[in-house]
């Protein structure tokens, strides 16, 4: 098992932009998305529309996991398909209108879309706090290290407040 810090793991979630949101509907069905978010004071945030069957799961049940993708590469033969690194983990989904996002992170997810005036009103932002340890598989480990599942694997705890900014 590859000894990771809750920093390391942080870092490469704000690292990259992208993320996979699992999550539970009203009649207990399961669904996921894919969504682009940004890391500020140990949340990720991400805006959807109000209406959406997404804002519509996450406030029937606010429950989640995450799965945050880290896209690996051999360096200089990039046209070899090599496994993402992920990092996972369970969290709590709390919605908040778009007016009421922290600025940084307003900026980074609104600043130049091109929205209508009732688009605008519909939107929200969602924070999902980390309530579990973050799972890694192939973070902090190189490319051929990931070929090794016992090596590759990590844990670390997520406390909140995270030492990345929004990335």
């Amino acid at each position: 098992m590859v000894d990771l810090t809750t920093a390391d793991a942080w870092k490469a979630i704000g690292a990259t932009n992208f993320m996979v949101l699992g999550m539970v509907s009203a009649r207990g069905e399961a669904r996921t998305a894919g969504v682009m978010h940004v890391v500020d004071d140990g949340r990720l945030w991400f805006t959807t529309n109000e209406r959406e069957w997404k804002a519509r799961h996450l406030a029937a049940n606010p429950g989640v996991s995450v799965t945050v993708p880290i896209p690996k590469r051999i360096p200089f033969v990039p046209w070899i398909k090599v496994p993402a690194a992920t990092v996972t983990f369970a969290g709590r989904a709390e919605i908040v209108p778009a007016s009421a996002l922290p600025a940084a992170v307003h900026d980074a997810l609104v600043h130049g879309l091109e929205l209508s005036d009732g688009e605008r009103g519909a939107l929200i932002g969602v924070g999902v706090l980390p309530t579990s340890d973050f799972v890694t598989y192939g973070v902090g480990v190189s490319t051929l290290g990931m070929r090794d599942t016992e090596f590759a694997r990590g844990r670390a705890a997520a406390t909140v407040g995270s030492p990345v900014g929004v990335a």
